[in-house]
């Protein structure tokens, strides 16, 4: 109750000035109103396409449709027989053309229509100026920015081909990718390529390939032809949705001369239709031969690899720390033992030297000893003291006064004596005394 009360009530608000539920304004008033409002708008430059042409001998009146090619909009138009049979170029359907005319609004059909007055074919060089300033717009969008274009697959599972019905660029299209590569599989959808409603089925084919998944590759193609006739292919709302897109798409239409806009704005523009077949499919018989020679590079760069690592391992084992690892062990324990031979003798050397140096000394001090100058006669006299002291060597007869007690060495023993008067001079006198035991 509360939403229809509302809406109810904005109605009235909305309604003009006048009118109720109570009161409403009868269909003739709407009608007259709704002519008042159109008048007002005047004679209006229209620019349009024309989709159909109803002109019949005898009538006072020719019934037009004009399209607009870049949106799904169409203007009933209706004019003078003459101005259709005097046009300087022949006006048929898919025509340009810019009418001047005044809207009209029949209130006993309740109808609209556009009264023309004047239609002027849109030239040739016009077509390809507007088709520049679009081309400047979609630039400046950014729309051919090689950063928006997709990568073609490099095998892809199901190609979809947009194109006429049985057209020379539908055979070159199969039979060269079906050449190449016998079992790719293509989802081909027959459009019109010219006319009015040519970028309309183009677009709505694109559409359906995109979305279905199987479909890896996108290729739009079609002959050679004139300007009017590529026109399609430069529609507004064609290069978007190829922009929109999500699959790849090849553009192939016309020959290498034409560009239309939608060649800027696919992912990959193929000079012809066989060129964008090349393109979507690799060739199996180049394929297998790069395989081949991969193949043949691959055992080759194997076979050289293994080669020079045999060659590495033989160098490594010809060396000598690997070829006789006991070799220089052996060379080293020969140092080893040529240098303990050196020190043996060095040492025997030094011993004998210093043996028969002390064989020397030793007859020298044998020589020089008591005992050897005992042997010769000598003897060695010791002065005994009374009080018990050591006894000392008598070198000098006032060493020993008369009645000492002496100590006498010789070579076989020691006896005693008593020292008697000294006697000065070279003789001597015995001393007489006792063997000391």
């Amino acid at each position: 109750m509360g939403s229809a009360e509302t809406t109810s009530g904005s109605a009235a608000q909305s309604a003009p000035a006048g009118t109720s539920p109570e009161s409403p304004w009868p269909v003739r008033v709407v009608s007259s109103k709704i002519t008042q409002w159109i008048d007002r708008l005047g004679a209006v430059w229209v620019e349009g396409q024309i989709t159909q042409i109803s002109l019949r001998p005898g009538t006072r009146t020719a019934f037009l449709v004009l399209r607009d090619p870049s949106a799904d909009i169409s203007l009933p138009v209706t004019c003078s027989p003459m101005l259709l049979t005097n046009s300087p170029v022949e006006l048929t359907e898919g025509t340009r053309v810019v009418a001047l005319g005044k809207p009209t609004f029949f209130p006993g059909r309740g109808s609209f229509s556009l009264r023309v007055t004047d239609i002027r074919p849109v030239g040739l060089g016009e077509l390809l100026a507007r088709i520049e300033r679009l081309k400047a717009l979609l630039r400046a969008e950014g729309l051919f920015d090689d950063r928006l274009k997709r990568p073609l697959p490099y095998l892809p599972r199901c190609v979809g081909l947009i194109t006429g019905r049985a057209s020379a660029a539908e055979r070159d299209v199969l039979s060269v990718a079906q050449r190449r590569w016998p079992d790719v599989q293509f989802a081909v959808r027959n459009t019109a390529v010219q006319g009015p409603g040519a970028a309309a089925q183009v677009i709505g084919a694109l559409r359906e390939l995109d979305a279905d998944p199987d479909v890896d590759v996108i290729i739009l193609a079609r002959g050679g032809g004139s300007v009017e006739d590529l026109l399609p292919f430069s529609d507004e709302a064609l290069c978007r949705t190829i922009v929109g897109a999500t699959t790849p798409i090849i553009s192939a239409i016309g020959h290498e001369p034409d560009n239309p806009l939608c060649d800027y704005v696919a992912d990959v523009r193929a000079a012809t239709p066989t060129d964008a077949a090349k393109r979507a499919v690799p060739d199996v018989v180049a394929e297998l031969a790069l395989l081949r020679e991969l193949r043949s590079r691959s055992v080759a760069a194997l076979r050289t690899w293994v080669t020079r690592e045999e060659h590495a391992v033989t160098q490594l084992r010809s060396r000598p720390v690997l070829a006789a690892p006991i070799r220089s062990l052996e060379e080293r324990g020969a140092d080893v033992e040529r240098c303990r031979t050196q020190v043996r003798r060095e040492v025997d050397r030094v011993l004998n030297a210093a043996a028969a140096d002390l064989s020397h000394i030793r007859a020298r001090l044998t020589a020089l000893g008591p005992a050897a100058t005992l042997e010769r006669g000598y003897a060695v006299v010791q002065a005994i003291h009374r009080d018990g002291g050591p006894p000392h060597v008598v070198t000098a007869a006032g060493d020993a006064p008369p009645g000492t007690g002496l100590r006498i060495r010789v070579t076989d023993g020691v006896f005693r004596a008593t020292a008697g008067d000294a006697e000065r001079g070279t003789g001597h006198k015995s001393p007489k005394g006792t063997a000391d035991d």
